[in-house]
């Protein structure tokens, strides 16, 4: 069983404080706890309902019907020191705040083979037990890094190229892509800030076949459109 103290501890683990003060955090669902169980993250505990009864992990669960099994794992925070290589292709996200689209925007990187996800300060934590979920196990598999994108992107622009998506830009299916470089992915309100807008070499338009006017990149779910810019990065590199 687990005390009212237990109970307590595991829910406060859904605010992003408590995380970064312990190092933790959880995971819901057989398929995801499998997927924890066979990466390199460290398993700190793992709770199943047939042990504690669905009226105590419905007080703990996260998600809308309580699962048959919860775990906490030590989170991997590692200072962001991967060299870019020109050959490679990293996702570098400005200020993405939903943690279901960074979740997708996770998954869609382990897909496409991402060398690593470079986000913004302020991007929603990838331990964020929503982003968690959504990533569907990919989380385990890809490397993520959270830094000042600007410094980032100015010390490896004479390295590789640097994309971004814009209402006023080059069609993307009518350029030449590299297959390599580093795609800068932009909020979903305000898209692309000014300062990092400054640091891009190639900008790029996800254009509306339909006509209608204001259609474009800014008006797609930023999920949506991570997936179509890694998927004509990989075609181009095929």
């Amino acid at each position: 069983m687990l005390s009212k103290s237990d109970i307590k501890f595991l829910k406060s683990l859904s605010h992003k404080k408590t995380r970064d003060e312990l190092g933790l955090f959880i995971v819901e669902g057989e398929k995801m706890v499998e997927e924890a169980k066979k990466s390199d993250f460290l398993l700190e505990r793992v709770i199943y309902m047939k042990d504690i009864g669905e009226d105590v992990m419905s007080k703990i669960t996260l998600l809308s019907s309580p699962s048959p099994v919860f775990a906490i794992l030590r989170r991997k925070d590692s200072p962001l020191s991967i060299p870019v290589d020109s050959d490679k292709i990293y996702l570098a996200l400005d200020s993405v705040r939903d943690p279901g689209n960074l979740g997708t925007i996770i998954r869609l990187a382990d897909w496409f083979g991402i060398n690593a996800i470079i986000a913004s300060e302020d991007t929603v934590d990838m331990y964020n037990p929503k982003v968690v979920q959504a990533s569907m196990g990919a989380i385990f598999r890809t490397k993520m890094h959270y830094t000042n994108l600007c410094d980032f992107i100015g010390k490896n622009s004479h390295k590789t190229e640097i994309y971004g998506t814009f209402l006023n830009a080059s069609n993307i299916y009518r350029e030449s892509l590299s297959g390599s470089g580093i795609i800068v992915i932009g909020s979903e309100s305000n898209g692309i800030s000014p300062e990092v807008e400054g640091l891009i070499k190639k900008r790029l338009f996800i254009p509306s076949f339909t006509g209608k006017a204001g259609c474009g990149s800014e008006s797609l779910n930023v999920a949506i459109a991570t997936a179509i810019v890694c998927s004509e990065f990989r075609r181009s590199s095929v």
